[in-house]
């Protein structure tokens, strides 16, 4: 790891297969405001680790990819978020998997991370609504319903409004995979 502040938070994410990402990517480049498009498509399970989980964390995250198979999940629907746009996502596998890990660190996690958790790809955010409403009528009839897996769980520095990767545990192949 690179010489960042041993006081920045930890992100985790659940990882998008190439094509999920590649499709998703292009929609937030295209319309995420870009003076504040600093991030990639992503999927984030937890928005503040403690720092201090830095040796305790990635164990944990290793430990969930090597026992689970690659979750599945669906693409739904649009999210609205009010002044932005979201892919809604649906995933079982990975809201267990979630529980799993949070109910591990409880005392550890923000208010916010405690809360319930709606998986979801953000494309657009901090807009006005009128903006937000036409790109959901505009991406409404072209939303690619499909199914696929996640492939696995990345845990990210935050150096807001930047993160820094700091590893990814893909998950076992399924048997027979």
């Amino acid at each position: 790891m690179s010489d960042t502040p041993t006081h920045a938070p930890f992100i985790v994410t659940a990882e998008l297969p190439g094509e999920v990402f590649a499709w998703a990517n292009a929609l937030r480049t295209a319309h995420f405001p870009p003076e504040r498009n600093h991030l990639a498509a992503h999927v984030t399970l937890f928005h503040s680790f403690a720092p201090s989980l830095r040796e305790e964390l990635p164990r944990e995250l290793a430990r969930l990819a090597a026992e689970f198979a690659p979750p599945e999940a669906q693409i739904d629907g649009l999210m609205d978020l009010g002044g932005g746009t979201a892919i809604s996502l649906r995933s079982e596998a990975m809201l267990a998997i979630r529980a799993e890990l949070a109910e591990r660190f409880y005392s550890m996690l923000t208010a916010q991370d405690r809360g319930g958790k709606r998986l979801h790809i953000t494309v657009q955010n901090k807009v006005e609504r009128k903006l937000a409403r036409a790109l959901q009528a505009e991406l409404a009839p072209l939303l690619m319903h499909r199914s696929f897996n996640f492939t696995g769980l990345g845990m990210h520095r935050y150096l807001g409004p930047h993160w820094e990767q700091v590893g990814v545990w893909k998950f076992r192949r399924a048997k027979g995979a």
